[in-house]
């Protein structure tokens, strides 16, 4: 059974990190390819910033060996950091590097047995991808999205755009589009899911989505690792709008 047809998953938008040229494909893979840095990249994949501290936890080695994978993180463009007082907080440099790191974790998965999952139940139903929705809800929702014709694509490059309808269905829910439309950033495409192995939304989309959902309360941040929980609330309101059963 073959992976999944990738077609979002094109060299210069989720390799190379914001497409800098002085970086190396090589540069870039042997970067990855460490334990402990792919350990910290792969903490850094729920969104959130942390300290050296705390990624030499995670990576299983000491405060100066962490420092050391960290600068050449940086270097490589994987991770960017923030000083803050007494204090630097590493991040994910951007979508880019966690969708790259997304789809590696599907090609580590294999491909010459059926797939079946064994991601642990909380993470696969609903977590963070960077700052979007990923798991099943994630899956459910673009798969909703297109069914409904809000969604229009994947086009080659993965990009997605909004229909009218979806246009005006994301308004009436509140998501503000004019901010996510005047947004630096790429708009919306599907970004694979490594637990579902199919499309989840990314993009700038995909962020205003998932704030929008916590903002309302439909979902709650885990505070120790990437899973989201649907409250209640959520679940009602999932069913009732985009007729979501989770």
């Amino acid at each position: 059974m073959p992976l999944v047809q990738q077609s979002h998953f094109v060299y210069d938008q989720s390799v190379v990190a914001h497409g800098n040229s002085s970086v190396s494909v090589s540069q870039i893979g042997a970067a990855i390819g460490e334990p402990a840095r792919s350990r910290m990249l792969y903490c850094l994949l729920d969104g959130r910033a942390r300290t050296g501290t705390e990624l030499a936890v995670v990576a299983d080695v000491t405060p100066s060996t962490a420092s050391v994978h960290l600068q050449r993180l940086v270097a490589t463009h994987l991770v960017k950091v923030l000083a803050q007082g007494k204090h630097r907080y590493y991040s994910l440099q951007g979508e880019d590097v966690a969708a790259a790191l997304e789809a590696l974790i599907v090609l580590a998965g294999g491909s010459r047995v059926p797939f079946t999952p064994s991601t642990p139940s909380r993470l696969r139903l609903a977590r963070t991808c960077y700052d979007h929705i990923a798991g099943t809800l994630g899956v459910h929702l673009h798969d909703r999205f297109t069914l409904l014709g809000w969604l229009k694509g994947p086009a080659d490059d993965g990009g997605c755009d909004l229909t009218p309808a979806g246009a005006q269905a994301l308004k009436d829910l509140g998501v503000p589009l004019e901010d996510v439309r005047t947004s630096r950033r790429r708009f919306a495409y599907a970004c694979l899911d490594w637990s579902e192995r199919r499309p989840h939304l990314a993009g700038a989309l995909g962020a205003a989505l998932l704030e929008h959902l916590l903002r309302k309360k439909w979902v709650q941040r885990d505070l120790d690792s990437r899973a989201l929980s649907v409250t209640a609330l959520g679940r009602r309101e999932l069913h009732s709008r985009f007729g979501l059963h989770i």
